[in-house]
């Protein structure tokens, strides 16, 4: 993180407000931890903040669970471009 504050006010807007947060964090890779993910997928799908979602997601170094509809495997190469790009920065100061 950059130090910045992490701007959550877009929380109170989300599908999942009020859902069980669990749901985002399923354990394991396969049986009941798909159907969880697909159904934390659903939810993102109805919302209105997923690209805030993703952005907090990234940005704080989430590295579990299911933010802005995306799976810990959808995002893993987001992470890796946005280190990337951190160091490239960071190596021109």
């Amino acid at each position: 993180m950059d130090g910045l504050p992490l701007d959550q006010g877009w929380l109170r807007r989300a599908a999942c407000a009020g859902t069980d947060p669990e749901l985002f964090f399923p354990v394991g890779v396969k049986g009941p931890a798909l159907e969880e993910q697909a159904a934390a997928k659903e939810i993102c799908g109805r919302c209105s903040v997923t690209r805030q979602c993703l952005a907090y997601a990234l940005r704080s170094g989430q590295r579990t669970g299911v933010w802005g509809g995306l799976g810990e495997e959808e995002r893993s190469p987001l992470h890796r471009a946005k280190a990337r790009s951190g160091r490239k920065t960071g190596a021109q100061d």
